[in-house]
């Protein structure tokens, strides 16, 4: 019965399965948009994350991975969208200078449509506030062109937001990510606070009608990534998107 079952799986897929290097190549010769997308946090990259606590999928959680994964020169990529959440999570063991473990991160974990547990397995997220530090090295370590910021709606419930900006490592205050995780193990955030909003913005479709305190958090975290924002979420669904500007 399972063979049965599963040999007429094999007979309804294999119309999609195909050589997928000679179907890029033949898009890409035809003058056609092929859009790759990445499924894990730069900072699980094997290479530049933070080891050990890092994915062993190659050949790379960032942007150059997806050339090399899908068999093309990295000439062929024309630009890089970085996606970030209004706020940072992370599943598993790891350095999370930012995380939360009080109400704070509970509101995090649970606020908006659809609460931060794994995918697959279940498990609860650990939530804390932006990490301006570590999205700023990912931004120059993609090399991206532009950014989406996902999860606005999230922040709607909060009268204070912070951002960290900056670690203290023993005596050190540091701007940029530190090379070793034991470092960043014992990094201790420095935090800029802006003022929250408290009102929805699930329905909100542009951005001059979010509220002036959501519009200057925007700006904020724009002026910290270093790149310009294309696009922001206030909701899971795709006409919860606020358009910004065309990615370069």
């Amino acid at each position: 019965d399972i063979l049965e079952e599963y040999a007429d799986y094999g007979q309804r897929l294999a119309p999609y399965i195909t050589d997928t290097n000679v179907l890029i190549h033949k898009a890409l010769e035809a003058g056609q948009d092929v859009l790759l997308e990445g499924a894990q946090g730069s900072l699980l990259d094997l290479d530049l994350g933070t080891y050990e606590y890092v994915t062993s999928s190659v050949p790379s959680s960032l942007a150059a991975g997806a050339a090399v994964g899908m068999g093309i020169g990295p000439t062929h990529i024309d630009t890089v969208l970085g996606v970030y959440k209004t706020y940072c999570t992370r599943v598993g063991n790891g350095p999370f200078p930012t995380e939360l473990f009080d109400e704070t991160g509970s509101m995090l974990r649970e606020g908006g449509p659809r609460p931060e547990y794994g995918s697959t397995t279940g498990r609860p997220r650990r939530c804390g506030w932006f990490d301006a530090v570590a999205a700023r090295f990912t931004a120059q370590a993609n090399g991206i062109g532009g950014a989406a910021l996902t999860r606005l709606d999230v922040l709607d419930q909060f009268d204070t937001i912070k951002v960290c900006t900056a670690y203290r490592i023993g005596s050190e205050t540091v701007k940029t990510m530190p090379a070793s995780g034991f470092d960043l193990a014992r990094a201790e955030p420095i935090y800029e606070e802006l003022p929250g909003w408290r009102s929805d913005t699930a329905g909100i479709r542009r951005y001059e009608d979010l509220p002036e305190a959501a519009q200057a958090y925007v700006q904020f975290i724009q002026e910290k990534l270093g790149v310009p924002l294309c696009l922001i979420s206030v909701g899971p669904e795709r006409e919860q998107a606020i358009s910004m500007r065309p990615l370069e």
